[in-house]
């Protein structure tokens, strides 16, 4: 029998629907992972399903809680749209849960769905999972005795954790101007919720569920938030809500890396602890925030289920990437854009400055600005792919600047020898497409390590 070509990517499988996203292929994943919780021998026996706004997503959540109800699995299938987070959360804290299944791709575009299985850790599926379920990927599917089926909201003991993480007596006391943009995204009817139960006021768009997103990209970005306000942020989440945007008080778009920063200084003087877990693409800017304060660092692969791995094992004061993923210790070891702009209110609330205040700041108290950009290059086919990126690995010199250090974590990282430029090579996990990531203290150096790759691309 020819095997069964599914492999999951940095969070669970993802495919353009009615062609690599089909019901046939679903029901292979699912029998799948059926093989690897009835192989746990546990006695919890519950599975979460939720799913995001995305065409079908519904259809396709339905057709899971039969098929593993089928199974011998305790349903519990959320009655409406619900955040990856929130079903991450249910997965770790119902006292019966083996694990979640959601049905979303995130940030990527319409035509795409994807299915992502939660541990009952609370983040996202570890590699030696992922590997485990796709050795069950073409087996038969068996016979069980049935299991019992539920539909239910699923937020009620969410929020309640979240209002003991967030300080909302401080945010209503002293409340910036807040615009939610709803993006369409899961988060509607959940962030907007807790701002209005903790009476923090808000103007709100985009406040519908559309499969669609409005016809954008469901993706926090300064292109496609809504920010018409002086004098007031913007904050927004992708379409399941693990991640998280916002725009400053004065329209200006702050990437992730810089709120890190922010964040990472502003928990350790509210008092927490713990080692800064990151991505191997953050910026310089969290290092030497980190050293200042004396926090150790871990840096980890691309996907946050190499940081939740180490949360896991390391108490961790924050963890994050460059890509609009957070979460800290004391919440669930899964990236949650509701919890991450939830606490840049909060630090804008308590230390009574704006957040383009808090961004210079930062950027005083390391005492440099880092600016990033990415070349991407696209190739004819994956083994171009490989000898480009063999060509990088043989270069001891980028533009006029000698290579200090190689970091092979995930892909190469390339250390320039003026301390403050580097260049991250990682090859694309669908597509013969190289990256290649910059970042440097000052854009005459940035762009003469761009025009360095772009001129040295040609395979």
């Amino acid at each position: 029998m020819e095997k069964t070509n599914i492999k999951f990517g940095t969070d669970g499988f993802r495919g353009i629907i009615a062609k690599d996203f089909t019901f046939e292929t679903v029901e292979k994943i699912l029998n799948a992972i059926s093989y690897y919780l009835h192989s746990l021998n546990s006695d919890k026996n519950t599975l979460i399903i939720g799913y995001d706004p995305r065409f079908m997503a519904h259809d396709f959540a339905k057709f899971a809680s039969i098929f593993m109800q089928n199974q011998g699995f305790n349903i519990v299938l959320s009655s409406k749209v619900i955040p990856t987070p929130i079903v991450a959360y249910n997965a770790k804290y119902h006292p019966n849960s083996i694990g979640a299944i959601m049905f979303t791709a995130s940030h990527n575009p319409k035509e795409y769905q994807g299915i992502k299985f939660i541990p009952n850790y609370g983040g996202p599926a570890n590699k030696s999972i992922t590997d485990e379920i796709i050795k069950y990927i073409d087996m038969p599917i068996k016979a069980h005795d049935k299991g019992n089926f539920e539909e239910k909201s699923l937020e009620e003991e969410y929020f309640k954790h979240i209002e003991k993480l967030i300080d909302f007596k401080s945010i209503k006391n002293n409340p910036p101007k807040i615009i939610y943009d709803g993006l369409y995204s899961s988060s509607i009817g959940y962030f907007d919720e807790l701002l209005k139960r903790n009476k923090v006021p808000f103007e709100s768009f985009n406040m519908f569920h559309s499969s669609d997103f409005g016809g954008g990209l469901p993706e926090p970005k300064e292109k496609f938030m809504k920010h018409n306000k002086s004098g007031f942020i913007t904050v927004a989440n992708d379409g399941d809500a693990d991640r998280y945007g916002i725009i400053d008080e004065n329209g200006k778009y702050i990437s992730p890396n810089i709120i890190l920063a922010i964040l990472l200084k502003y928990l350790s003087e509210k008092g927490l602890a713990g080692k800064m877990i990151k991505t191997v693409g953050v910026s310089s800017l969290v290092d030497i925030i980190a050293d200042k304060l004396n926090i150790e660092t871990i840096t980890t692969p691309v996907g946050f289920k190499w940081l939740s791995e180490e949360m896991q094992k390391n108490k961790t004061i924050l963890a994050g990437e460059d890509s609009g993923g957070l979460s800290t210790g004391n919440h669930i070891p899964e990236k949650d854009g509701i919890f991450a702009n939830l606490l840049v209110i909060e630090a804008i609330s308590k230390t009574n400055k704006k957040l383009s205040e808090l961004v210079e700041e930062i950027k005083d108290y390391a005492g440099k600005e880092f600016y990033q950009d990415r070349v991407d290059i696209k190739l004819d086919n994956s083994a171009q792919a490989e000898i480009l990126e063999n060509k990088f690995k043989t270069f001891d010199k980028i533009a006029d600047f000698n290579i200090k250090d190689k970091i092979l974590i995930d892909g190469i990282k390339m250390l320039l020898d003026d301390t403050s430029s580097w260049i991250l090579i990682r090859k694309s996990g669908t597509e013969p497409l190289l990256r290649f990531y910059i970042e440097s203290d000052n854009i005459d150096k940035l762009n003469k390590i761009k025009n360095f790759i772009n001129n040295n691309s040609k395979v």
